[in-house]
């Protein structure tokens, strides 16, 4: 029946990440920060870096799986209601709902305030870009182009994988978010270390991406939106973007809101040139961070009954 997914899914929806409640996320990353600290002590060349970040990417993921498949195991052998509960909680952990949602309304009421400095620092949060010097149109762009990817990447593609594998599966997809959002990075620090966990985030979102673009011209049409113009801008734009995923669902925003993203962002003080990605049929306004969340909910709750229906009937 999937009911540990459900429930897990209602833990995300209703508690979000309590900051005081210590996440696997967080352990995973910090174990990727001490790994990569080692590494960079043996001062490897660039191919011995660009292997050790495979290295980093198989133990990541690896231990990841392993001790999350240990832990249900163990749960497993002590009754069934403790593998249910353990394994409600794990999913719990690997999905973004709830926090993705409650970042992105912060923005949302520090703008209504007036206070872009609290809206700027409250977006350096949750996006890699340099955020001190942007305007209020530029303030709402990120943060809807954070949110959008964020579809993708924190709700429908983790619990793509929950569905496939279970939840050891969901929390090693996790482990690839983490390594990506840690260490994934074009510059010159992460070209070479990066190189493989940049790589295998693109290959496991490869298909999550583009249910997700394909599911919100959908939402979008149900709340009234332009349904078909998300679709269109989707299949004009997906490709568009540097990410071979990330276009997908943004794209799909972009066309359903009537808004343009994409452009010029700076990263550590370098300025980055983006393609533009939909229409600006209308300038970005407040309330576009708002219908993004709106359509963030409603896509993860279509994504689980889409996946739930696919599992019932026997496809995985």
């Amino acid at each position: 029946m999937k009911l540990d997914i459900i429930i897990g899914y209602l833990l995300d929806l209703l508690l979000g990440d309590p900051t005081w409640l210590p996440h696997p996320v967080r352990l995973i990353g910090k174990f990727i920060s001490i790994m990569e600290e080692k590494m960079r002590k043996k001062n490897l060349s660039a191919e011995g870096m660009k292997k050790a970040g495979i290295l980093l990417v198989i133990l990541t993921v690896g231990l990841t799986y392993l001790i999350t498949w240990g832990i249900l195991r163990l749960a497993l052998f002590f009754s069934p209601l403790a593998h249910l509960i353990i394994s409600a909680v794990i999913i719990y952990f690997a999905l973004a709902s709830r926090s993705l949602v409650k970042e992105a309304k912060k923005i949302y009421y520090a703008l209504v305030e007036k206070d872009i400095n609290l809206a700027r620092k409250r977006l350096s949060y949750i996006v890699g870009r340099d955020t001190e010097k942007l305007k209020q149109s530029d303030i709402i762009r990120a943060t809807v182009e954070t949110v959008a990817e964020n579809i993708s990447d924190g709700i429908i593609a983790p619990m793509f994988y929950i569905f496939l594998g279970g939840p050891a599966l969901g929390m090693a997809y996790k482990a690839v978010n983490t390594l990506d959002s840690m260490v994934g990075y074009k510059n010159k620090k992460y070209q070479d270390l990066g190189w493989a966990a940049a790589k295998f985030d693109d290959l496991v979102n490869w298909l999550p991406a583009r249910i997700t673009g394909y599911m919100i011209p959908l939402i979008g049409a149900i709340i009234g939106r332009d349904g078909r113009r998300g679709y269109k801008t989707l299949q004009r734009d997906c490709r568009k973007h540097t990410s071979p995923n990330a276009g997908y669902p943004e794209a799909a925003v972009a066309g359903v809101l009537g808004v343009q993203l994409g452009g010029t962002n700076y990263y550590f003080g370098q300025a980055v040139e983006k393609p533009t990605i939909g229409d600006a049929v209308k300038p970005l306004e407040v309330q576009d961070i708002t219908e993004t969340t709106k359509i963030t909910l409603l896509t993860s709750a279509l994504g689980l009954v889409f996946f739930y229906l696919f599992a019932i009937k026997g496809f995985w």
